[in-house]
């Protein structure tokens, strides 16, 4: 796994890839945490969060990416497999940046749906 300095390069690459619009309101940024980051409706501890989009409060609308969680659900990828994992999520945050600018809901309804999808198939008897 890259070290946290060498992910924040790498997530610094990643945003400069991205086009400056949608920015737009993102005051807080993008921050990368230390930390492991766990869904609380995890039943086997293996449902990680890798990244939110915060709106509202004091540090008003910002991205974090979870370095903890990287580690622990991809760190046995290559450099450059992470690096697309990266893009991925900080395209799905972005998304529900985009989102809620515009009063839209679409992919927090999917990711209710992938965590419905999620309880069901951990309910099931093995």
């Amino acid at each position: 796994m890259v070290t946290t300095d060498e992910m924040e390069a790498m997530l610094d690459e990643l945003a400069g890839q991205l086009p400056q619009e949608i920015y737009k309101e993102l005051n807080g940024g993008i921050i990368l945490l230390p930390e492991v980051k766990m869904n609380p409706i995890g039943r086997k501890n293996d449902l990680y969060i890798l990244g939110q989009y915060h709106s509202g409060g004091l540090m008003g609308r910002y991205i974090s990416i979870y370095y903890g969680s990287f580690a622990k659900v991809f760190g046995h990828l290559s450099r450059e497999a992470l690096k697309q994992e990266l893009m991925k999520t900080l395209k799905h945050e972005f998304t529900h940046h985009l989102e809620s600018l515009a009063g839209e809901h679409g992919l927090e309804i999917k990711d209710e749906e992938y965590l419905e999808n999620y309880l069901r198939n951990v309910r099931k008897p093995r």
